[in-house]
């Protein structure tokens, strides 16, 4: 695997790269060959909520779903943050059954994930992405046992690269959401920032994910 992107919302098919492809559970794609499925904040329908989880579960014991999510808290949206929390905390429980790690959709609610955390004893890798804060917020994550992943707010705000090169080496993925870019420019911008070479990046980012997912690609 050269490159691995933690967090996409589109596959592009390309043998050099692996694709951690968001999914939703009523808009399934079987064609794809690596999967998060999860129900994001924004998408919660209450009437729905059981059957979501159903089929999310289904998808868990399959080989090739990596990881819940993405899931989360989001402050700023219409939701109710009690809602959120019920649904969120669901799809954890699921995590720590089936072993999956959980890809994180967080929106100024950091200390709100940080005792969610803790009061449920989540073992599993939980990763924090499209991370845009600041290096205070993406430490107080990291010693509480969160992966962190750039992407989309690397590639856009330059103040990032200090909180990026704040990142231990063992706690970071690279993604690119929803932006146009390739991993590749990713991976190119998380080298600079590093000031090392793009291999080296990649043996650091192939070795975080044999850590989380605990399969060899």
């Amino acid at each position: 695997m050269e490159f691995f992107n933690l967090h996409t919302h589109k596959w592009t098919n390309q043998p050099n790269v692996l694709e951690l492809v968001n999914q939703y559970p009523q808009e399934f794609d079987a064609t794809i060959p690596y999967y998060s499925v999860g129900i994001h904040p924004w998408f919660i329908v209450e009437e729905r909520i059981e059957a979501d989880l159903a089929i999310i579960e289904s998808k868990l014991k399959e080989g090739n779903c990596l990881a819940v999510g993405e899931c989360g808290l989001d402050k700023r949206i219409e939701i109710p943050m009690e809602l959120q929390q019920m649904v969120f905390e669901k799809q954890l429980l699921l995590a720590q059954q089936y072993q999956k790690p959980v890809v994180i959709h967080c929106v100024a609610a950091f200390q709100e994930l940080i005792s969610i955390k803790k009061k449920m004893n989540i073992s599993v890798p939980m990763l924090i992405h499209g991370f845009s804060k600041n290096a205070p917020v993406a430490k107080q994550l990291v010693d509480n046992g969160f992966y962190i992943s750039f992407g989309k707010y690397l590639l856009l705000n330059q103040e990032l690269e200090t909180v990026f090169k704040s990142v231990p080496n063992n706690r970071f993925f690279l993604e690119t959401d929803t932006v146009e870019e390739g991993i590749e420019a990713v991976y190119e911008l998380a080298a600079k920032y590093k000031g090392i070479s793009v291999e080296e990046i990649q043996e650091m980012v192939n070795s975080n994910f044999l850590e989380v997912f605990k399969i060899e690609l």
